[in-house]
């Protein structure tokens, strides 16, 4: 499967974000209760921000899921792990759909790791998500991250977990 990466666009982009984090299976975005313009300011905040940047990824041109990548020294993870040089953090979400295609968010999830290691900057990917979302644990160890520990963030129990290049690659035959 193909996919392309673009730019967020808040405005263009904010009815489309609304739809899909306010959805009952994007429950672990902790946006349920967002209106419109609680989600295009949320966007435009990350589009102003150095630290943190969102894209859409694009199948056939149709947006089929959102990425967020960051600092994890300046944003989200600052002071609840040792940073090293080359970590970047990462969220994903793929759109709620009636007709899921079997293997699509594993995809998905390649895709993005794919895209961050394109960065030859980028040593290892961090991520931290919700020690409930048994879901995106399986996604997550299926491309190699493994978890360290969980930490206290504010808006939740969160497990912290790892993946560098070369574990995407051993878990995942992506050359990068």
């Amino acid at each position: 499967m193909i996919f392309t990466f673009r730019s967020v666009d808040p405005l263009r982009d904010g009815e489309l974000l609304h739809s899909w984090v306010t959805d009952a299976k994007a429950s672990f975005w902790m946006m349920q209760d967002a209106k419109p313009e609680d989600v295009e300011r949320a966007y435009m905040e990350i589009a102003a921000d150095e630290h943190h940047h969102a894209l859409l990824g694009l199948h056939d041109g149709e947006p089929v899921f959102l990425m967020e990548k960051y600092d994890p020294a300046q944003r989200e993870l600052a002071g609840l792990y040792e940073p090293r040089p080359g970590d970047v953090g990462m969220h994903f979400m793929v759109a709620p759909t009636d007709t899921p295609v079997h293997g699509f968010t594993r995809a998905v999830i390649t895709a993005v790791m794919a895209h961050l290691f394109e960065d030859p900057a980028v040593q290892r990917v961090v991520v931290e998500p919700d020690v409930d979302n048994k879901a995106v644990h399986a996604l997550n160890e299926a491309v190699g991250f493994v978890p360290e520990r969980e930490i206290r963030k504010p808006e939740k129990q969160a497990l912290l977990s790892f993946c560098t290049r070369e574990q995407f690659a051993a878990a995942t035959g992506v050359a990068i």
